[in-house]
């Protein structure tokens, strides 16, 4: 059933997951959009997937360093989320289930390949300018460097709150996780990449 096209790779600005209205349209609720879609409505899907995959698609990116495994990692958190609408005990809160999906799934690849070469091209590219020096950018390949050497869940908490711009209060409600514990994963990835970058390079 899942002939939806999903449209991935595109940037957008931060969204509020619980209540985003579609501009010059009047808006289903996402209640409505996931009832379609249990009951068999491709369309439905869509329109929920167009509503939250930029979402998705950036946070992946942030995780993971390239868009060809962002784009991997968000397919497979929609098909995951189709496969289990029936379980989003809260449709209305349809966004920060999804993004829970989403999340999880890239610190799952985070962990899968944690042995591996870490791409580091979207953190060190964050923001680039043409003119900046050989110095800036020297400076952004060692927090790419640093970044990729955290703890997923840190690296997570880390982007959210810091490159997102999102409150603990935004991230606790969307990733299900205490506030105390997210303070306690930003402080440690502030400790650890002050640590890693003041280290004196060989």
């Amino acid at each position: 059933m899942i002939g939806v096209g999903i449209p991935l790779g595109r940037s957008m600005d931060r969204w509020d997951l619980s209540s985003q209205s579609d501009v010059g349209e009047e808006r289903e609720s996402d209640a409505v959009l996931v009832a379609q879609a249990i009951a068999g409505s491709d369309a439905a899907f869509s329109t929920l997937v167009d509503r939250y995959n930029d979402l998705l698609y950036r946070h992946a990116k942030r995780m993971l360093g390239q868009a060809d495994d962002a784009e991997d990692v968000v397919q497979s958190a929609w098909i995951k989320a189709f496969r289990n609408l029936r379980k989003c005990r809260d449709p209305e809160r349809f966004g920060a289930w999804v993004f829970r999906i989403g999340a999880n799934a890239c610190k799952d690849a985070v962990k899968a390949r944690r042995r591996g070469n870490v791409p580091l091209e979207s953190v060190a590219e964050l923001e680039s300018d043409d003119r900046d020096t050989a110095i800036r950018l020297d400076q952004r390949r060692r927090l790419a460097s640093a970044l990729a050497s955290l703890a997923p869940e840190q690296r997570e908490a880390f982007l959210l709150k810091h490159l997102e711009g999102w409150s603990y209060e935004e991230m606790a409600d969307q990733l299900g996780v205490r506030v105390s514990a997210l303070k306690m994963r930003v402080h440690r990835a502030r400790e650890e990449l002050q640590s890693i970058l003041l280290e004196v390079p060989r």
